[in-house]
This record gives C-alpha cells, structure tokens and sequence, in this order.
C-alpha cells in the first residue's frame, strides 16, 4: 500500500517537472518568435517593448544569433532566431520526454 502511494507520489512530481520543463521551452521560443515578428514587421527598435523583448531574445538565442548572414537584417534575424525557436522546442521536447520515461 505504502508503495502505491510513493509510486503514484512520484507520478505526480514527474507530470509537474515535465509540464514546468514544457512551459519553460514554450515561452523561449515565443520570446523568439516575438523578436522575430518585431523585427520583420518593423516594430520601432527604440520601444521600450521591443527592447525587453530584444533583452530576453539575444541571450536565448545561443549560438544560433549571427549564425545566418544575408544582407538582409529582417531575414537574418527570421533565420537565426526562427531556428533558435525550433531548437527550444524540440530540446525540450526530447527533455520532457525523458524525464518522463526517468519517472
């Protein structure tokens, strides 16, 4: 019986790492996008919201920012941070995924 509950116990705290684990990886890759969209639609670089977002986007990016070069800014930051974005998603995909089969 005791066992049971520990089992289940553990369960739980596996389902709530992943799901945290999920969400984190989610809103990395909508900070990405955000920046993305800011960008290519030309949002002014001087707002204070498109400079947090910028703040929070550069770091998150990881070796991906200046990975692209093409003259155009608007496509070298769809491409660097656009590929950032799937990167997050499918790390954490991949982390959830074995955190859940750790549990």
């Amino acid at each position: 019986m005791a066992e049971q509950t520990e089992t289940h116990a553990r369960g739980r705290v596996v389902g709530i790492v992943a799901a945290v684990l999920r969400w984190v990886g989610t809103i990395i890759a909508v900070i990405l996008v955000a920046h993305v969209l800011l960008t290519v639609f030309g949002a002014n670089p001087d707002n204070p919201i498109t400079t947090f977002v910028r703040s929070w986007a550069d770091p998150l990016a990881l070796a991906f920012r200046d990975l692209f070069t093409p003259a155009d800014a608007k496509l070298r930051v769809l491409a660097d941070y656009g590929l950032a974005a799937i990167f997050w998603l499918i790390v954490t995909s991949i982390v959830v995924r074995l955190v859940r089969r750790l549990g």
